[in-house]
């Protein structure tokens, strides 16, 4: 901070409540709030949206935005935003990182050829479920997923495959807290429901969801571990609905698991999700 009381970059400072480190850099903080603030629904936006869609002033927005110009990750025609492909560099860092999706995408692609359906894995990051690999299926009609896709764990076969892998008190903390909305018509929101079916995941080792994130979408997972046995990752078969019944995606989890303990067996020499950054 200056003499002004402001910091470096000349906005104000956010209360610390006597919380944060002496090492924590807000600027930082604030630029990857800007990067965050452009999804789907918000691609372009001028600096006076951006600032409101943050919070911060204006004025620091600006240059936030103009420095992230001046880098090579977003563009401008003077009036409104956008973000360059060159962001995907910040995401790739992290799964360049990982030996996982490598040493998985073998195996998921001999699964889809077998199969004739879509394989994914994806690891819990918080509340939501990254998918960190996928290998759709060479067919006109297939779900649009790509890798960095996020989606809620709830409602998702990979997502109680993953909360079924956690510790009971990071479970109890998770049931507590999130907050369960109704996705579709079949979208399970009743936290008690919801903890039986995550235990019964625990209990047979896969997860089947039907239709209870995305209409017309049914998907059966199974978890990844690491060398110690820790749950870090899960793989799962998605396809449209009208290609087969819930019940016939059980047909699925002999090819899945066959995968899944060749993935395993190729990670064993020292893999640990922990290590590598995987949140399980």
């Amino acid at each position: 901070m200056t003499r002004t009381g402001r910091d470096a970059d000349g906005t104000e400072p956010e209360p610390r409540n006597g919380e944060r480190p002496a090492y924590f850099v807000q600027s930082l903080e604030r630029g990857l709030k800007i990067i965050k603030a452009f999804d789907e629904t918000r691609p372009q936006m001028t600096s006076t949206e951006v600032s409101k869609a943050t919070g911060l002033d204006r004025a620091a927005t600006r240059r936030f935005l103009l420095t992230l110009v001046d880098l090579g990750y977003m563009v401008t025609d003077g009036r409104l935003y956008a973000l360059r492909p060159r962001i995907l560099e910040l995401g790739y860092a992290y799964l360049s990182s990982l030996s996982l999706p490598d040493v998985a995408l073998p195996h998921m692609e001999q699964l889809v050829t077998e199969i004739h359906e879509s394989c994914s894995i994806g690891v819990l990051d918080g509340d939501e479920v990254v998918f960190v690999a996928r290998v759709p299926t060479k067919r006109l009609m297939s779900v649009p997923i790509m890798v960095g896709s996020r989606f809620p764990a709830y409602p998702t076969s990979m997502g109680r495959v993953l909360l079924a892998g956690q510790p009971e008190e990071r479970l109890d903390a998770y049931l507590s807290s999130v907050r369960l909305e109704a996705h579709t018509r079949r979208t399970v929101t009743d936290p008690a429901k919801l903890r039986s079916l995550i235990t019964r995941v625990r209990t047979q080792g896969w997860a089947i969801v039907d239709q209870e994130y995305d209409e017309g979408t049914r998907s059966v997972a199974m978890p990844i571990h690491d060398s110690t046995g820790r749950v870090v990752a899960a793989i799962n078969v998605s396809m449209l609905s009208g290609r087969g019944t819930a019940q016939s995606m059980r047909d699925f989890l002999p090819v899945i698991e066959r995968a899944v303990a060749q993935i395993e067996a190729d990670l064993r020499p020292g893999f640990r999700g922990q290590e590598m950054g995987l949140l399980g």
